[in-house]
């Protein structure tokens, strides 16, 4: 089941699709599969849950977060039944639901740090969808990654909003843009599903750069917005979804946490044919700051008093 912005936001939805997709290519006739979608306003899900459960599926896939409750619930009248959440988890541990989360904030900081660099201004920007600690995130890994490269930066933030509808506002999300584009930052990374869209509009009527995320953006944009796509943070929720319905046939199947972060190869930041030439210069770094977070040498903040403490440790 695909979270609120559904198919077709180029984006986080988009990614797990993907995952699917390879996943009847890789068994085919071994899968049978079916994909809804919770109402515009995200109801419903409880119930569509329960259908698909009474459906006698295997595997049940709840994209986002926001499943998470009614996941719980039906998980607990459906033992027989598998189920994984992307994003979320039970506050109880469940034996029938896998949790498929990221470390988002590592993937944020290596696009936060090329934001950085690139910088002619010394001024970047965040726009987030829905203000929620899962968002935070993302801008605690990128002002960190920002100002960790750049003790000059600032970094400006907003959110789209604070229900799920600000994952899929387009016109809010240009309208963000424009005003921090306005106040002189040059770059501006989102992390808020097809709200982004009005980000990348933003970045051509501005004639600045964007930074994408989940999937390599730049790649299903528009053709005249690719070149103003600076990255993507790349957030495999692809690989994610694969993996486990692999792991169901493979018999490997199991409930609780699943981590991925650059260390599992779930984060990362895009390199193509549009943006290969620009980012030569700035690679070497990226990859050298990879390898000191996966050797623990630097510790991404993911909260904002993470990023307290770790900004007070830059002496900024």
């Amino acid at each position: 089941m695909f979270d609120v912005g559904g198919r077709g936001d180029l984006s986080f939805n988009d990614m797990a699709y993907a995952g699917l997709e390879r996943a009847v290519k890789t068994y085919g006739a071994r899968l049978t599969t079916k994909y809804l979608e919770p109402t515009s306003g995200g109801q419903g899900r409880e119930e569509l849950l329960r259908l698909l459960a009474e459906g006698k599926y295997d595997l049940i896939i709840g994209v986002g977060f926001l499943f998470t409750d009614a996941m719980t619930k039906v998980a607990k009248d459906f033992p027989a039944a598998r189920f994984a959440i992307v994003d979320g988890c039970p506050d109880a541990p469940t034996a029938n639901v896998a949790c498929l989360l990221f470390k988002e904030q590592e993937g944020s900081f290596l696009v936060g740090a090329l934001a950085g660099m690139y910088t002619k201004t010394n001024k970047v920007g965040f726009v987030g969808g829905m203000k929620i600690p899962l968002i935070e995130r993302f801008e605690a890994g990128y002002t960190a990654g920002a100002k960790y490269a750049n003790r000059k930066v600032a970094v400006y933030a907003d959110y789209a909003g604070t229900t799920g509808e600000a994952f899929k506002d387009p016109v809010k999300g240009k309208e963000l843009a424009l005003a921090q584009y306005d106040r002189s930052a040059d770059v501006i990374y989102h992390a808020s599903g097809a709200t982004g869209v009005g980000v990348f509009e933003a970045a051509v009527t501005r004639n600045r750069k964007a930074i994408g995320v989940d999937a390599d953006q730049s790649l299903t944009v528009p053709a005249n917005e690719r070149l103003h796509i600076l990255t993507s943070m790349t957030k495999r929720v692809d690989v994610a979804v694969f993996g486990t319905i692999q792991a169901l046939i493979q018999s490997s199947w199991k409930p609780g946490p699943q981590v991925f972060g650059l260390k599992e190869g779930g984060v990362g930041y895009a390199v193509n044919q549009y943006n290969k030439t620009l980012l030569t210069p700035y690679v070497p770094k990226l990859e050298a700051l990879k390898k000191d977070i996966i050797g623990g040498k630097i510790k991404v903040p993911s909260t904002k008093l993470e990023l307290q403490t770790f900004l007070q440790s830059l002496g900024k």
